[in-house]
């Protein structure tokens, strides 16, 4: 599905499109394409809250595949194998960030449905580290959310600082947040969610959370590390009040509403509130065998490809009933 100008979801801004299967060049594979999941940042990407480097553009970040052709000095893969294809597609390799395997703050990373044509295809190419195998537990469609949500997620986690057996408390409950309190109950993590949804509240409570309530409640005791998936800067202040001294805020979203002015006191005690940017592929490899072991549970419909216009719009529109992939 090809995005030739942005513009409302409701005007059906993809259309389908034959384009010439790419040849993967050194160091890339190419993959047909068996599942894409449809995340947020797509609808920002076609209806122009992103701003994009390139049009015509293929959206579509959560891609499971497999390998029909290697190029020149591939090591990896061989052909036949299942890979999957995170948001972060490439840095430039040789900047201070990249060195550091901190490429997701390279100046000049590339984003897959963003910089480089995504999975709403039959076919994409993708540099070697950049894709990642499958494990055997995961459909192509369970598979999807755990590239996006999943590694975001995963790397809030991490970045939030908790320790195994710890009080984290979650903001949020949507497809990254699910995936998380599955691996922070793994981690023998306490975990308090704060929603509004009466059925996410159920459904944490069903996957291990120890209490549930809204950000206005007051939890039973003070959280060790949280994190924030709602895009909502007014969730900040709320969450520092129920964080104990020395405590961390991961802020997982790639946007935020403006956060409000607060008094000092809520991040004195040696409190810290750090953002989550994009992941890297170390992020990637780990979350991948990391869900295995547990396994995680996904729930994910399937659509035709040719419908993604239509998904988007449910999307937007809060219809879908759970995460949704895109077939070809």
């Amino acid at each position: 599905m090809l995005l030739k100008q942005t513009g409302p979801v409701e005007s059906e801004p993809l259309s389908t499109a034959d384009i010439p299967v790419a040849e993967p060049g050194p160091g890339e594979v190419l993959l047909r394409v068996l599942a894409c999941g449809v995340c947020h940042t797509d609808l920002h990407t076609v209806e122009g809250d992103l701003r994009l480097p390139r049009l015509p553009l293929v959206p579509g970040h959560q891609v499971v595949g497999r390998v029909v052709k290697v190029g020149p000095g591939v090591t990896a893969f061989s052909g036949g194998e299942r890979a999957g294809v995170t948001w972060f597609y490439s840095g430039c390799g040789s900047c201070k960030f990249c060195l550091e395997a901190k490429e997701n703050l390279c100046m000049s990373a590339r984003f897959t449905g963003l910089h480089a044509d995504g999975g709403y295809a039959e076919y994409m190419v993708v540099p070697e580290g950049s894709a990642f195998p499958i494990p055997d537990v995961f459909s192509d469609a369970e598979a999807t959310p755990l590239l996006c949500g999943g590694v975001i997620g995963y790397r809030a986690l991490r970045l939030s600082e908790i320790k195994p057996g710890g009080r984290l408390g979650m903001y949020g409950f949507g497809n990254s947040a699910h995936i998380v309190v599955q691996l922070a109950v793994k981690l023998g993590c306490k975990v308090h969610v704060f929603t509004r949804s009466r059925n996410h509240q159920a459904l944490a409570r069903e996957l291990g959370a120890v209490w549930v309530g809204t950000a206005d409640d007051e939890p039973p005791e003070p959280m060790d590390s949280s994190i924030i998936f709602a895009p909502a800067g007014a969730l900040v202040p709320q969450a520092l009040r129920a964080l104990d001294k020395g405590g961390t805020l991961a802020l997982a979203g790639i946007t935020m509403t403006r956060i409000p002015e607060m008094d000092y006191s809520l991040i004195y005690g040696e409190r810290t509130v750090r953002s989550v940017a994009n992941t890297t592929r170390q992020d990637a490899a780990d979350l991948l065998r990391t869900a295995a072991e547990i396994p995680v549970r996904t729930v994910v419909d399937t659509f035709p490809l040719a419908e993604a216009n239509r998904v988007l719009r449910m999307m937007k529109e809060s219809k879908l009933k759970a995460g949704a992939a895109l077939i070809p």
